[in-house]
């Protein structure tokens, strides 16, 4: 997955033609490289993307591997950039950036093909660990 950031600089273009529905109100997107991407757009994007340049979705199961091979990406650049391990010849051209946008868009792809509003579920989320949360990591002496 490693052509996605180069098909996505395409997209943005392609992107900024078009207008998204789905958040509060319909907007044009005509500042996709410069200010800040809702969720929802970025869903829409993500399926305006599978639609014209990449046929289909891949099948959940397929789409689930790939997340874990990205994560797995992800997890070697960390453990030799944070970690005890040094790079190997073959990793040095790794972009940490590039492993993270490749693991949202897969989570994306997931969630368009699943039905899942990613504002509505993380907003939910948030307020969920809030919930749970709220006083258990200020009274934990391990974090002071």
């Amino acid at each position: 997955m490693g052509s996605f950031q180069c098909q996505l600089v395409n997209i943005r273009v392609y992107v900024k033609e078009k207008i998204v529905e789905g958040d509060q109100e319909v907007r044009e997107k005509t500042n996709v490289d410069g200010s800040d991407l809702t969720l929802r757009e970025a869903q829409a994007s993500v399926d305006e993307w599978i639609k014209t340049i990449g046929v289909r979705y891949f099948s959940e199961l397929t789409n689930l591997a790939q997340l874990v091979e990205e994560v797995g990406e992800l997890a070697r650049i960390i453990s030799r950039t944070y970690g005890e391990q040094s790079f190997k010849e073959s990793d040095k051209n790794s972009s940490l950036k590039d492993e993270m946008a490749d693991i949202l868009f897969v989570l994306i792809c997931l969630a368009n093909q699943t039905g899942v509003d990613l504002t509505e579920a993380f907003e939910d989320n948030l307020r969920k660990k809030t919930r749970r949360d709220g006083d258990r990591h200020r009274n934990n002496p391990k974090l002071r």
